[in-house]
């Protein structure tokens, strides 16, 4: 004879479900949120800032400066940590592929959108794989040359360029760096072509400019100001619409021979796409404690470079986007390829 089965009343089974809920409730009001979580212990240990350029260029100056003020800000040591190769790719992709917890950040420039503009398959997407912080600052480049070229300003290094086309080169920091866009539209406005000798980054072309090795190198007001000052540079325009308060006998490249011409960049940092927003607001604060610094401001100052905080990352984010365009819109129609 089979056994018989008893089956819970219904009373005993909406007691438990009723039960089982309220626990459910309790556990959630008392349990944050991760990403709670996330904001309220971040940062417990060191974080990295990396610099995909080598040593010595503007990015790294600013991303330096910065992290000490980070460091003081966050009660943990921001560590930078340069990473070059292939115009930026190698330390940019390393980022991309980090964990989005906060504790690694990319100091970056112009190269960051214009790079993957330019090269197929680069390794990463500005837009998808990254969420911008913050902007930092932005600097007027500079035209250089070695103290050794005949020509004292832009008017006059032009005639001597469309004299002598085969022996012109134009350093830069690698194909898709600023440098390069910028010594592309320098050609474009001028109707001539320069020899583009692309670099593991702009302390190495500037030392050949320096040496005497490259004709000429577009390169940001910060890091060239020391060779400028010293004399070991020869300063020819800026690249801005305006002179810069740094160097004012330094006329614009527009008012000395090159009508039309302006360019710019900027510096800042962006975070892996993913994230927590309570984490990328917590990162956000301290930029901008440090960037407002006084003497981080004098600083950067001094070296030419203006301080220039966005108004939130969101903003950054969108920004960003917009230069993507830009330099999208450029290399299609000057039909720019990878040297």
């Amino acid at each position: 004879m089979p056994h018989s089965v008893r089956r819970p009343s219904a009373g005993g089974s909406h007691r438990r479900s009723a039960l089982g809920a309220a626990l459910c409730l309790a556990a959630a009001l008392i349990a944050p949120a991760p990403q709670a979580l996330a904001a309220d212990d971040f940062p417990s240990r060191p974080l990295r800032l990396i610099v995909p350029l080598s040593p010595g260029g503007n990015v790294d100056i600013v991303a330096r400066l910065l992290a000490q003020g980070m460091s003081k800000e966050l009660g943990q040591q921001v560590v930078v940590e340069n990473r070059p190769g292939a115009s930026s790719v190698v330390g940019t992709v390393a980022v991309a592929k980090a964990a989005p917890d906060g504790y690694t950040m990319l100091a970056i420039g112009n190269t960051f959108v214009s790079a993957a503009a330019l090269i197929p398959n680069i390794g990463y997407d500005p837009l998808k794989d990254f969420v911008g912080l913050s902007n930092t600052v932005t600097i007027p480049m500079v035209l250089v040359v070695n103290p050794s070229v005949p020509a004292s300003n832009v008017e006059e290094l032009l005639a001597m360029l469309r004299q002598h086309p085969d022996k012109a080169t134009n350093g830069t920091a690698g194909a898709g760096s600023t440098s390069h866009f910028a010594g592309e539209l320098f050609a474009s406005l001028a109707g001539i072509k320069i020899l583009h000798v692309p670099y593991k980054g702009n302390a190495q072309a500037l030392s050949d400019v320096m040496g005497g090795q490259i004709t000429m190198m577009f390169d940001s007001l910060g890091s060239s100001a020391p060779g400028i000052k010293a004399g070991r540079l020869k300063a020819l325009g800026v690249t801005t619409a305006t002179r810069s308060p740094a160097f004012p006998d330094v006329p614009t490249i527009a008012e000395s021979g090159l009508p039309r011409y302006e360019d710019v960049t900027f510096n800042g940092v962006v975070l892996p796409a993913g994230t927590p927003k309570p984490v990328v607001d917590r990162l956000y604060a301290a930029l901008s404690k440090a960037m407002a610094d006084p003497e981080l401001q004098k600083s950067l100052r001094e070296r030419g470079i203006d301080p220039n905080v966005s108004a939130s990352p969101a903003q950054y984010t969108q920004y960003l986007k917009e230069q993507s365009a830009k330099y999208t819109q450029l290399v299609r129609s000057r039909r720019m390829t990878v040297e």
